[in-house]
């Protein structure tokens, strides 16, 4: 077992209670349905900002999945980032026709345990139910954790991958400056049949080895930001079905409204932001992104 730090870095929880703004507008509907690949609806739905679902009766889980809905976002992935986001996902998916869920504890959350192995014991109870469709999300951070977190990193990425395989799920990794560590390890275990790199943080030739490998790249609000040239390259050069998008929700919302809480009703200015960088045609785009969910992800 792997010991706790002793000063843990800031949680994602605390990150999205620091952030300021209404939820933007709802864009114009896209042409065909897509999915939302990565999403984390328990903390969307529980930011302080109006969002477009406020006036809705009932569940605003389902309201915010009934928004994404109206403008083509049909389907989301739940995502967890430890064990209690991962329940609650899981328990998500049983019950909403629209929603798949991942379980994982985040590479930034790992070093945080007092018992690591005891919540990958808890992961890997979950990874089985039929509605779990992902392991993720897991990886390496080395903008968050410093050097004395990064074995306990490394060692949950270890076992996240073994899940995966041990279940047959994709596994969807978390990679922040961790590119060349993230592909050593892989390397070293044997990736899984599927791999999803989310938010995808690399260039042009990172994201060249990753579609060698077969791998799906997830592109996020920040393909659009006006300092993303690097993310454009990459998106330039990745088949179209090898690619997804997501939220991220609720971070890295899209401009024009970046630094503003994210939901999934917001994925058609991302997938817009990409068929404008790929000179793909919009349709085209969705019909690709939406059929490479469901390869990677399964039925709904």
């Amino acid at each position: 077992m792997l010991a706790a730090m002793t000063e843990p870095t800031e949680s994602r929880r605390q990150r999205a209670a620091r952030r300021a703004g209404e939820f933007p507008p709802v864009p114009e509907p896209l042409p065909q349905p897509v999915i939302d690949s990565h999403t984390h609806l328990d903390i969307t739905v529980a930011e302080t900002a109006v969002a477009p679902w406020a006036d809705r009766a009932g569940d605003p889980v389902a309201a915010a999945v009934a928004v994404a809905a109206e403008v083509g976002v049909d389907r989301l992935v739940q995502v967890g980032v430890d064990v209690e986001s991962s329940r609650w996902g899981a328990e998500l998916a049983r019950r909403q026709p629209a929603v798949l869920a991942t379980v994982a504890l985040h590479p930034n959350e790992a070093p945080r345990l007092a018992d690591l192995d005891e919540a990958l014991r808890q992961i890997e109870a979950l990874a089985g139910q039929e509605r779990v469709r992902g392991v993720g999300e897991t990886g390496m951070d080395f903008f968050r954790t410093g050097d004395e977190g990064r074995a306990a990193q490394e060692a949950s990425f270890r076992a996240h991958i073994a899940i995966a395989k041990r279940y047959g799920k994709p596994l969807v990794i978390h990679d922040r400056d961790a590119h060349a560590d993230v592909l050593r390890i892989l390397d070293d275990e044997g990736a899984p049949e599927t791999v999803v790199l989310h938010c995808f943080s690399g260039d042009a030739e990172f994201a060249a080895e990753c579609v060698r490998r077969g791998y799906v790249l997830s592109f996020a609000g920040t393909v659009s930001f006006g300092n993303a040239g690097n993310l454009r390259g990459a998106a330039r050069v990745t088949p179209l079905d090898q690619i997804l998008v997501e939220t991220d929700a609720p971070y890295l919302t899209p401009m024009p409204h970046r630094g503003r809480p994210n939901a999934s009703y917001l994925i058609p200015l991302t997938v817009r932001s990409l068929a404008e960088t790929t000179g793909a045609d919009l349709a085209e785009l969705c019909a690709a992104i939406s059929a490479t969910g469901d390869r990677v992800f399964g039925p709904w």
